[in-house]
């Protein structure tokens, strides 16, 4: 005849194990709505971060046609602000 301490050792087993798989199955049930939730945010994140590159490249290529690039050769920079393009005077001091 069996033991009845082995007995209560596999019994203890089993609830443990059955508790174990609830939890998996829980976790296997969930786990596919949290994943295709994240795959639509980023989704929407890749085209706006799409759409964001493209407007840079516009506002690059206008600015490339208004300025042209300073020559490579020249180390010297300017930090000289043309008059065309200072800020107002404050006035009212």
């Amino acid at each position: 005849m069996i033991d009845e301490g082995a007995m209560e050792l596999v019994g203890g087993f089993m609830v443990m194990v059955s508790i174990v798989g609830f939890f998996l199955a829980v976790l296997w049930f969930i786990l596919p709505f949290v994943i295709f939730a994240m795959k639509g945010k980023l989704d929407r994140s890749h085209v706006m971060l799409e759409d964001v590159e493209k407007r840079l490249t516009a506002i690059e290529a206008r600015l490339d046609m208004v300025v042209p690039p300073a020559p490579a050769a020249n180390s010297e920079v300017s930090t000289e602000i043309p008059p065309s393009q200072a800020p107002p005077p404050s006035g009212g001091e």
